[in-house]
């Protein structure tokens, strides 16, 4: 089969990592007689340095026309770029609000796997992640706080700065569904997050999650405060099987469940909608004060390419050869500095590419 591909390396480590995923990618090719090609979009800082803005009407017209997207990173060290002394619509990051709202990609899923392999890593005592955990984390991508309107004003003589977060009923419909999907392939257990306790939203969120839960009875549904779930996931991850929240609430819970896995540089992303095009980007960020020096984590970027191939081309088999050649390496006690341990061996971003590559 061929699969047209739209590649956004992006800045920072973003290059590195996308090279090594493609790596992958054509290794899995040749194996299965599939055909990836390639074309390159311009997002983020690069973009702003070649066209003034962070995402290009062209650049997003590539993506549509793609059969998906693979994401390295995007953005800099804030206060040690220009990019950051421009409005906020012409910064880096909001190239990437751009196309996940352009691609109406509205759900977002970070799987949090503990690798048998890196428990050493794992910031958590032993007791408590026993024989390790797999959950995922299902954060709504295209409303919220971080598209809501905003502005910054004077008021009473004061500088006054304001973010308004708005969700409507269908837009957590849509998202609540997309979790107790994945749920029936999983445990088969959501835990809706907000916080209902204070805001109108989140009383929303709660009420509409309950109502699309009756058309899933073989679903558990429980809720979380949200800075309940925060704790519980450093105090009891095995308890989570699908965790589903809002925005800025999954964006950042996602980001903490990645460290309890012991790097963030070994965790996938992908952002879906109503079709079989998809956004699949690493959850970690740009790294700039490692670029350039091999040093970066391509598991995570790799894994998300494995995550393209299961979602939007529906190759099962090949991401589950994808993922297993990761756990083989790991097995094999290859480790790039981020995940290093004693009596390991360590390696930069291209030689682990290499090592799962050849592993295919």
């Amino acid at each position: 089969m061929d699969f047209n591909i739209a590649v956004i390396p992006g800045d920072g480590i973003g290059p590195e990592i996308i090279r090594e995923a493609r790596k992958v990618l054509d290794a899995v090719g040749a194996k299965y007689g599939h055909s990836f090609s390639y074309t390159e979009v311009l997002m983020g800082g690069v973009s702003i340095d070649a066209t003034g803005v962070p995402l290009t009407d062209e650049a997003l017209q590539t993506a549509k026309n793609s059969d998906s997207v693979l994401l390295g990173a995007v953005g800099g060290d804030v206060g040690k770029t220009s990019w950051y002394d421009l409005a906020p619509n012409l910064r880096p990051e909001a190239g990437l609000l751009a196309i996940r709202k352009g691609l109406n990609l509205f759900a977002n899923i970070r799987p949090a796997i503990l690798f048998n392999e890196l428990k050493s890593a794992c910031p958590l005592r032993e007791d408590i992640i026993g024989d390790g955990f797999d959950f995922v984390v299902m954060r709504e991508l295209t409303g919220g706080l971080y598209f809501g309107d905003r502005c910054t004003r004077e008021v009473d003589g004061l500088r006054t700065a304001t973010d308004t977060l708005v969700y409507n009923e269908n837009e957590i419909a849509r998202i609540a569904r997309k979790a107790f999907e994945i749920a029936r392939k999983r445990r088969k257990k959501v835990c809706s997050v907000d916080k209902a306790n204070v805001l109108d939203s989140s009383r929303l969120w709660r009420q509409v999650t309950k109502e699309v839960a009756e058309e899933y009875p073989d679903v558990e549904l429980t809720d979380m405060l949200v800075d309940n779930c925060a704790m519980q996931i450093v105090k009891d991850p095995r308890q989570f099987d699908v965790i589903l929240t809002e925005n800025m609430f999954g964006d950042i819970l996602s980001d903490e469940a990645s460290m309890v896995t012991g790097s963030i540089g070994m965790l996938a992303s992908a952002s879906l909608g109503e079709s079989k095009l998809g956004l699949y980007e690493p959850s970690h960020g740009s790294a700039p004060d490692i670029a350039g020096q091999n040093k970066a984590n391509p598991i995570a970027t790799i894994l998300s390419a494995a995550m393209m191939l299961r979602y939007s081309f529906e190759l099962d088999k090949e991401a589950d050869i994808v993922e297993a050649a990761v756990k083989e390496v790991l097995k094999k006690g290859y480790r790039t500095i981020d995940i290093m341990s004693p009596d390991k061996s360590l390696v930069g971003c291209d030689r682990m590419g290499d090592l799962i590559a050849d592993e295919i």
